[in-house]
């Protein structure tokens, strides 16, 4: 099995699918399945049935699972979406395999700003973008 690059806490963008654009942040990996839970993100419904009188039934809306591959990351510093890079730095005098941003070169295992706050970031950069290419 592979090494996941995604883990929990970590700011991801949705690249394809139904809710492609959408930013949350990462709840559950199953590293088994190559899928991963975001918050906000595949929302589906459920039908419980009521297991005893105290229990309520209903339908309850939930999180469902999204391949690894459909989400990028959203780095922390400069607000872009990423692929991950892995280097190898000293931390603690040993050599660690590192994931970092390929375009500050910052890196992600440090737990940074809310993923609302990414998001705005890189749609204010993305508009940006499209605002010189109309010049």
């Amino acid at each position: 099995m592979a090494k996941l690059s995604v883990k929990k806490g970590d700011n991801v963008m949705v690249i394809s699918g139904k809710d492609k654009g959408k930013v949350g942040k990462v709840l559950k990996v199953d590293g088994d399945a190559n899928r991963i839970y975001v918050e906000g993100i595949n929302i589906i419904s459920k039908s419980k049935k009521p297991r005893n009188a105290q229990d309520k039934g209903g339908i309850i809306k939930q999180e469902g699972t999204i391949h690894v591959s459909n989400v990028l990351h959203v780095c922390p510093e400069c607000g872009d979406v990423v692929r991950v890079k892995h280097e190898l730095r000293d931390v603690n005098g040993k050599q660690k395999s590192v994931r970092v941003c390929p375009k500050c070169g910052a890196s992600l295992e440090e737990k940074k700003p809310s993923a609302k706050k990414a998001a705005k970031k890189a749609a204010k950069k993305k508009s940006e973008k499209s605002e010189k290419k109309e010049d």
